[in-house]
């Protein structure tokens, strides 16, 4: 591995740097006590390229390799990890077309991301979330068309999204084995978006119920063959985890500056409590953490753009970074006291920010399975 950044990379982390520091970090609380994306701050975000990163060159997009988009995507965790989870669904949504895409379905829904617009990745159910064989949302053949019913939870940018990939059983009682995979446009008949989700963090990103009733959606938006849903969101979470774990770096990084500038300036006993030893070994610990998470992300990222097999991989950056958030935001809280208690600092919201990180696009008890399994079998 040879993690000298080339001169693009390093002027696109720049670009993107500037952008979090001039258009987020300022209203990141804000939009976390708003609960939702400060207005034209999507229109900016387009306007530095930030919402179609992962569309191939050949359909308009910037063609970027994984490391790259790892560096933007650290970024945008550092400024708010509710923008960067915004963001980071485009992606999402995206890999299944990437993966499995006719060039018609391809040129259909990334001409959608690259106007400027959101995507959603709609998988989990009310009764299906670490199972993705007991999704319930029935896809039932009806000449030229499937007839979609079902609904779908916590989908990030469900209520904000033009387009969708969502997840439906195409034979009834199969389990994974009917899973399959269909492009849905939000203005289709019958497709409509339920509640809005009270969250603990990430406030600034949309996440919707969506309702499904008698979706009629024509055979040319299946994505793959019937039953091949299973195996194209799974190589989709593959791809996407380790940049959950680049938010994930970019979180806990935030989060480690502020607690390191507090101790050094706050005085306690007459000296900086950045000079008491325990206050230094919880920073070493946190320094550690951040390091070790980062570099478990660019491998991962550095595997797949080299064409080897990275799922163990990319699940253990994914399960690696997220905890590392975890303890990391935790301890930051624990070095501001009561500072890092009030809404008023953003130690408490990187805190509240990073739990999801655990949860969401596999749990962490998931990711364990993923690395057993591919040491075990």
């Amino acid at each position: 591995m040879n993690f000298n950044f080339t001169e693009d990379q390093l002027d696109l982390k720049r670009m993107v740097q500037e952008v979090v520091a001039k258009e987020i970090i300022p209203y990141a609380l804000e939009m976390d006590h708003n609960d939702g994306m400060r207005e034209g701050l999507l229109e900016k975000l387009d306007e530095a390229g930030l919402l179609n990163l992962t569309v191939p060159e050949e359909y308009g997009g910037p063609g970027l390799d994984a490391l790259s988009i790892a560096l933007i995507y650290e970024q945008l965790g550092y400024g708010c990890a509710g923008v960067a989870t915004s963001v980071a669904a485009n992606a999402l949504a995206s890999y299944p077309v990437v993966l499995a895409g006719t060039d018609e379905q391809k040129k259909k829904f990334f001409d959608v991301i690259n106007r400027g617009k959101l995507a959603a990745f709609a998988l989990t159910e009310p009764g299906a979330g670490s199972d993705a064989g007991a999704v319930a949302t029935s896809a039932v053949k009806d000449g030229d068309d499937y007839i979609l019913n079902g609904t779908k939870c916590f989908i990030t940018n469900g209520g904000s999204a033009e387009i969708y990939v969502i997840f439906a059983n195409a034979r009834k009682s199969a389990g994974i084995r009917g899973l399959t995979a269909f492009i849905v446009e939000r203005n289709t008949p019958g497709f409509s978006v339920g509640k809005k989700e009270e969250k603990m963090g990430i406030r600034a990103s949309n996440t919707c119920e969506l309702i499904l009733d008698n979706v009629r959606v024509p055979a040319a938006n299946r994505l793959g063959r019937e039953g091949e849903g299973f195996k194209i969101a799974m190589k989709t979470l593959d791809a996407a985890r380790p940049f959950v774990g680049a938010v994930s770096v970019g979180l806990a990084q935030a989060a480690f500056d502020l607690a390191v500038k507090y101790a050094k300036e706050r005085e306690q006993f007459g000296k900086p409590i950045a000079s008491f030893q325990l206050v230094q070994a919880m920073i070493a610990d946190m320094a550690m953490q951040i390091e070790a998470a980062r570099l478990l992300c660019y491998k991962a990222c550095w595997m797949k753009d080299q064409n080897v097999e990275y799922s163990k991989e990319s699940a253990i950056a994914k399960c690696f970074a997220a905890d590392t958030a975890m303890k990391v935001t935790t301890d930051a809280v624990q070095i501001l006291g009561g500072y890092g208690y009030s809404k008023e600092y953003p130690a408490e919201k990187y805190m509240r920010d990073a739990k999801i990180m655990q949860i969401y696009e596999g749990t962490n008890q998931i990711q364990r399975l993923v690395i057993a399994n591919n040491i075990l079998y």
